[in-house]
């Protein structure tokens, strides 16, 4: 009976360290996520305002220097992009890269196309893209119009991103607006590489509409990604694509040509896996409390001149690109990893770096310049009232 009595007790004293423990963790995670919050609202309240406040200081540059201008503009954009994607960093969630190393075409013109499904990817794309030189301060994005009301519209509306609704009502509409955008803004701010998830939403929300699609049409039946649709990226590809002597675009029928220096150069396929299919949304990213997380980048680039502009190759190409990242995605889920490119006998892998002592400083400014400028204004104010 002492015995027994002692093995019970053992097994209370054993359930109540469990529930202290238990305690104590989500009392750690609950602080971890109030503080991370509250730096997150704090870092926007100097970042932001400091880099439109900025801007107005510098538009006598604009007239004088419109290059130097956005050049000043898209390293306080990238500044912009490095502080979120410093968020991610803190909480552990790295990136490793797989594929073509593009970091060789960062000067070149290049279209984008990644799968889309989570609001975390676009943190995904601002953190791997930060180590590839000038692009992030020379990249245009197209986001869903819901992105010009949050925090980050203001900024993305000054850079020139372009907002994109969805839906067949407002699809025509949109494509002559894109095109017009680019034609105003792609090269006039000197842009050079341009993002943008041609599925045209988040795979949970389109996977059942697209496999339907896939049925009716006799098309692949695809789980990782959804069938990606051809507008916005024909309108790129033929706005921004290799222009020629005769007015046509690389890609069409043509005798020899010229192409003009001023061209798109490549399509950079981009595929994002995340362990175990379960992608880190926004929130994730902010508040970090989903453990520590390595997200997988694979990337392939093509020359922009062998892609192809009509209508029914452009969308037998782009099926195709979706159809290997099924395949990509496929091997990742059971493996771990990507596959190896052709011509390798084994896949390698890159780790995408984030240098602290660069996040510091970048914080550091961004909040030595909301101070200042508080006690600018607050200074003028006074003056005025």
């Amino acid at each position: 009976l002492f015995s027994d009595g002692n093995w019970h007790n053992g097994t209370q004293n054993e359930r109540m360290a469990v529930t202290v423990g238990c305690i104590r963790r989500f009392g750690w995670l609950g602080l971890t996520i109030v503080l991370r919050f509250s730096f997150m609202v704090l870092n926007n309240l100097v970042a932001i305002p400091s880099y439109i406040l900025y801007l107005i200081l510098l538009q006598p540059l604009r007239l004088m220097d419109s290059q130097l201008f956005w050049h000043i503009e898209g390293v306080m954009f990238k500044w912009l992009l490095a502080m979120v994607s410093s968020w991610g960093w803190s909480a552990g969630y790295t990136v490793l890269e797989w594929g073509d190393d593009v970091k060789g075409i960062s000067e070149d013109e290049a279209m984008v196309i990644a799968n889309h499904q989570s609001t975390g990817d676009v943190c995904t794309l601002m953190m791997c893209l930060q180590d590839k030189g000038s692009v992030v301060c020379r990249m245009m994005w197209l986001m869903d119009h819901i992105f010009r009301y949050t925090n980050f519209g203001i900024v993305s509306l000054i850079h020139g991103d372009f907002f994109i609704r969805q839906g067949k009502a407002y699809r025509d509409q949109q494509l002559v607006l894109l095109k017009d955008h680019l034609e105003k803004y792609y090269r006039s701010r000197d842009r050079k590489w341009i993002v943008l998830f041609p599925e045209g939403g988040f795979l949970r929300k389109r996977r059942e509409t697209s496999q339907a699609f896939a049925k009716k049409n006799n098309l692949p039946y695809l789980t990782h990604v959804t069938l990606p649709r051809l507008g916005a990226a024909q309108i790129i590809l033929k706005t921004l694509g290799a222009q020629q002597e005769n007015g046509t675009i690389a890609g069409e029928n043509s005798v020899a040509s010229v192409r003009k220096p001023a061209s798109l150069q490549w399509v950079v396929d981009v595929t994002i896996g995340y362990p175990s299919a379960n992608p880190i949304d926004i929130q994730t990213w902010i508040l970090g409390y989903r453990p520590p997380t390595v997200i997988h980048v694979h990337y392939r680039k093509y020359p922009a001149k062998e892609v192809p502009i009509e209508s029914e190759a452009l969308s037998s190409w782009l099926y195709e690109r979706f159809i290997e990242k099924e395949a990509l995605l496929e091997h990742f889920y059971k493996t771990g990893t990507f596959p190896p490119s052709e011509g390798q006998s084994e896949a390698v892998s890159r780790e995408m770096k984030l240098y602290p002592l660069s996040l510091l400083l970048i914080q550091s400014f961004a909040f030595v310049s909301g101070y200042l400028w508080y006690s600018v204004l607050q200074y003028l104010y006074c003056c005025l009232f």
